[in-house]
């Protein structure tokens, strides 16, 4: 007797033997599609590498200090100047044409919340920072898999295992300025938090509040936040569908506004920013993912067929989470095989941290759909 969460355990036999026929396309696609480009178009490092104590982007192999990337040598500049109190839309501009980067759209710019945080905090901050924030997920999590059908004590300790996996990317202080870093851990920690009780509505607050400061971070947190809305209307919890859709109205009010400030200083032989849309397919969906969390130290026909199975994971598992976190990641992976050069690999942070944990519901999704499709096979074949 299958329980209840597990949703793939309860399809019927013509279902499952589809899914699984999906399930192992997608496999075999994984492993075979290429992961980056990381021989000749882009140099990408990893985010979570093995340095020694006290090396701040330095090589652990031989000790040596290694150069600072490019886009990382820009957001150093801006966190100083602001600590000299210059603001930050009186040289973002200027900063972004001494370094040949493009200002046209205003997109092309960051938002200047995570500057000042850190021009405030200083690095001892943004160390402390990263450690609390990991583990304020750990907890978070713990808490919701200790309410969720599928979170008996076995279960929730093995995805706690896997999430450390996906969150601690977030310790590595060479990465400390990168948007992303931060926007993507913030949002699994609001994922967390969040709560739906058996009458449909939902425990929001805490959850509304830090994918704010998520979103204020980094705009490609904004699905998150929509997506939070519409499951809410789902719910029919009226209440917290207007408190996400409040967030909406606020943040692209506030976007419009930092556009038009960019915008107004953008001169005609400024650099406008080369096309976002590439239309990668799989490769651009498993590329972000990998190399943006500690997947890039597995080779690639492994690395790519785990994202696979954390989907399955995610979709095997059959509560709110489950059903949130399943759209999430696929429309996630869906706006990155559209979306995005190779060299915005980083755009995968966003999501990554939380994905590990459909790694512990993976096996049982791949039980349960082979149980499913062969149902007068014998016990010990399955």
């Amino acid at each position: 007797m299958a329980p209840a969460w597990d949703r793939f355990a309860h399809w019927p036999a013509l279902r499952a033997r589809l899914g699984l026929l999906a399930l192992v396309l997608l496999l075999v696609a994984a492993a075979l599609v290429p992961i980056g480009e990381r021989e000749d178009k882009i140099e990408t490092r990893s985010f979570v590498e093995n340095l020694k104590p006290g090396q701040n982007g330095a090589d652990a192999k031989n000790g040596a200090e290694r150069p600072r990337d490019e886009d990382l040598v820009l957001y150093d500049r801006v966190i100083a100047r602001i600590r000299k109190g210059e603001n930050y839309y009186d040289f973002i501009v200027a900063e972004h044409r001494r370094a040949n980067y493009p200002v046209n759209p205003g997109f092309a710019i960051r938002l200047p919340t995570l500057a000042y945080i850190e021009a405030w905090i200083g690095e001892p901050g943004q160390i402390v920072a990263a450690i609390v924030l990991m583990f304020a997920v750990l907890l978070a999590w713990w808490r919701r898999l200790g309410e969720e059908p599928g979170g008996e004590q076995k279960r929730r300790l093995l995805t706690l295992a896997f999430l450390f996996l996906g969150v601690s990317l977030g310790l590595n202080r060479y990465y400390f300025v990168l948007h992303e870093l931060w926007s993507g851990t913030l949002l699994a920690l609001a994922f967390g938090l969040h709560r739906v009780r058996e009458d449909g509505t939902g425990r929001w607050g805490a959850a509304l509040a830090v994918a704010a400061l998520a979103l204020a971070i980094r705009e490609h947190a904004l699905p998150f936040v929509l997506l939070m809305a519409a499951m809410a209307f789902w719910r029919r919890d009226w209440r917290e569908g207007a408190a996400w859709s409040a967030l909406v109205a606020a943040f692209l009010i506030a976007l419009s506004v930092h556009h038009q400030v960019i915008a107004a200083q953008v001169l005609p032989s400024d650099r406008p920013s080369d096309p976002w849309l590439a239309l990668r397919g799989l490769s651009g969906w498993l590329s972000n993912i990998v190399m943006s969390s500690n997947l890039r130290f597995l080779p690639h026909w492994l690395a790519g067929p785990m994202i696979v199975l954390m989907i399955a994971g995610w979709a095997n598992w059959r509560s709110w989470a489950g059903a949130f976190g399943t759209l999430l990641f696929l429309g996630y992976g869906l706006a990155f095989m559209i979306a995005g050069r190779p060299d915005n690999f980083y755009w995968g942070a966003e999501i990554a941290p939380a994905m590990f944990i459909g790694l512990a519901f993976s096996g049982r999704a791949v039980k349960s759909l082979i149980a499913s499709a062969f149902p007068d096979a014998p016990e010990a074949s399955r």
